[in-house]
């Protein structure tokens, strides 16, 4: 199982890097809002800690309406905005039950997010919890597996450093 402490990840000095004109779009469902509160408070505090100014969140119902949200909001509000966004994270909590509905949104979602990866000019961030039981996604929102809302942010932050060297 992965752990944080055997990753790199949260490797990234604040004072060395300025995000202060970023745009990030946080895409978040309404499922599990308790665990996706707490998602989305881990990445505002690391966005917010490293200096991005415009945090916009959108509220989606479930997983599955994540993707059209994130193409939505690209394709419209980014032309008429004053800061296109430099990164999506998308922010949700599928827990397993009784039925293989669990592995039609977790796949349903995972596709629509690489493939956001794939056309979009910005990276479109996999901050989507896929989880057997409550427990599990307790354990992710900033116990014994870590916070994946900081995370995620950290990700975007890293991925929007990436996609910017790469345009120069």
């Amino acid at each position: 199982m992965a752990e944080v402490s055997n990753s790199n990840l949260y490797q990234l000095n604040a004072g060395t890097h300025d995000f202060s004109g970023a745009c990030v779009v946080l895409v978040r469902t309404e499922w599990n809002a308790t665990v996706i509160d707490e998602l989305e408070k881990g990445c505002r505090k690391i966005l917010e800690e490293f200096g991005v100014k415009e945090i916009v969140t959108v509220t989606v119902p479930g997983a599955v309406e994540i993707g059209f949200a994130v193409k939505a909001y690209w394709e419209s509000k980014s032309r008429h905005i004053k800061t296109r966004p430099h990164a999506f994270i998308t922010l949700g909590c599928i827990v397993r039950g009784d039925t293989p509905h669990f592995d039609y949104v977790c796949k349903a979602v995972t596709d629509s997010v690489t493939q956001l990866n794939l056309m979009l000019d910005v990276p479109v961030i996999f901050g989507v919890l896929t989880v057997e039981n409550q427990q599990q996604a307790i354990e992710r929102i900033g116990g014994k597996h870590g916070h994946k809302g900081e995370e995620a942010a950290i990700t975007a932050l890293k991925m929007i450093l990436l996609n910017t060297s790469l345009k120069k």
